[in-house]
């Protein structure tokens, strides 16, 4: 090994060992990764640059202005008001039908802020019903994460994973391009969900109702941000709600006619919504949540280390080594397992940054098309559902569910192999080989 792959060696284990810790913000973990390898010279100012500039992350920014803009014009708030009439009426079919209709909007806009907005209105109408909230909140965070999978852009995983991909040299993904592998593992996911999510909970049904109060979420990994942006109650406003969502509407469907990519697209979209005054720039720069933008930025100049270094191809040639005489089915196996595992001890964004590089080698060197290999990386980068800190929604769920550790780990494992399962069929019957 050369020196830079020692140093950039040294720095991922560093980065590792302090997300898994987590006594240290992760962004400031990441940047701080990002800034030893700048100083030693592995990577260059241009290539730092390139990474706070990359498509994923101007995707990202703008998705969040646009959705803070949506937030704040009362839309979302009014939707939950109907959800809520209609859950009154329904019972706790109406409350199943809510979680379904919560994860059609995650489909496009990031889980987070939904389930900031959508996890109070579900405790609430569970108590009013004098229903476990405990049988639906944990739902709610795993429903976001797969309907997620949907889209190109319905989670950060997603999108990084593409940037990193055309780093590699492949193609960029469509918008609906992994919709045919995302949309069996949501059904199938939250069709077990509805099953056997409140068997598996068993006892912790049992216990007493969870009072209302304010959404205080942990700072695990700062990755959630700052709730209170949308958290507060806001007044329906018909003309910007308009405005906010024909943008947004007009963002995905010039992308999804490759007209524009989504980084341009949605960049365009939340640029408009201030020029035609349905959010202020002020207001806009408070949405943009730079936690999560500055994390995955710092993991993507770490992944550039990797690949300048030459570290990431001498993993790679180990895994390709010790995967050579397999099939390529196996491997894509041996592959989502892999990620899967990692996910549920680290963030999405450093998960992506690690395993995009190799899945693409891998593939290369069996000889068969990379893209079932990212498919699988994007699907099983998301696929956090055994701990409650493997991804930001479960953990806005766990402190105000009032759940242990071992609830996430009944139901998450079970729904990580029904997911995993499916996950591979859909796999190969949509990206073959």
């Amino acid at each position: 090994m050369n020196i830079d792959q020692i140093l950039t060696l040294v720095v991922l284990v560093c980065v590792v060992a302090a997300l898994i810790w987590d006594k240290v913000r992760s962004d400031v973990v990441a940047l701080s990764g990002a800034a030893v390898l700048l100083m030693t010279g592995v990577v260059r100012p241009v290539e730092v640059q390139g990474a706070f500039a990359s498509p994923a992350i101007l995707a990202l920014a703008s998705l969040f202005v646009i959705a803070y803009a949506l937030e704040l014009s009362g839309l979302l708030d009014l939707a939950i008001a109907a959800a809520v009439k209609m859950c009154k009426r329904m019972g706790a079919a109406g409350l199943w039908m809510l979680l379904a209709a919560i994860g059609c909007f995650s489909c496009f806009l990031n889980s987070t802020p939904i389930v900031v907005l959508g996890a109070p209105v579900v405790r609430d109408v569970a108590n009013a019903l004098k229903l476990s909230p405990k049988r639906y909140l944990m739902p709610l965070s795993y429903i976001t994460v797969l309907t997620g999978c949907c889209t190109l852009i319905g989670t950060s995983t997603n999108l990084l994973v593409d940037d990193m991909a055309r780093v590699a040299g492949q193609p960029r993904f469509g918008m609906f391009e992994i919709t045919p592998v995302g949309l069996p593992i949501a059904l199938v996911g939250g069709l077990f969900l509805f099953l056997f999510s409140g068997r598996l909970m068993g006892r912790a049904l049992t216990d007493a109702p969870i009072e209302p109060r304010a959404v205080d979420v942990p700072m695990r990994g700062a990755q959630v941000g700052d709730a209170s942006l949308f958290a507060e109650p806001r007044p329906f406003q018909p003309a910007k709600a308009a405005a906010a969502a024909a943008i947004f509407v007009g963002a995905i469907a010039v992308a999804a006619l490759n007209i524009a990519p989504i980084a341009a697209s949605a960049f365009a979209g939340a640029v408009l919504l201030i020029l035609l005054r349905v959010i202020t720039a002020d207001q806009a720069y408070g949405g943009l949540r730079p936690q999560i933008l500055i994390l995955i930025a710092g993991m993507v100049v770490i992944g550039i280390a990797m690949e300048e270094s030459g570290l990431a191809g001498a993993a790679t040639s180990a895994l390709v080594g010790s995967l050579h005489d397999f099939s390529p089915l196996v491997a894509l196996i041996i592959l989502y397992a892999l990620t899967m595992i990692l996910t549920e001890l680290l963030s999405n964004a450093t998960v992506a940054v690690l395993v995009t590089p190799i899945a693409v080698a891998l593939a290369e060197s069996l000889g068969v098309s990379p893209r079932p290999f990212l498919v699988a990386v994007m699907m099983a980068g998301s696929a956090a559902f055994a701990t409650p800190f493997g991804y930001q929604t479960n953990v806005i769920v766990y402190q105000m569910g009032g759940y242990r550790y071992m609830d996430f780990l009944r139901v998450g494992l079970p729904l990580n192999l029904v997911t995993f399962v499916v996950a591979i069929i859909a796999i190969e019957r949509f990206f073959p080989f």
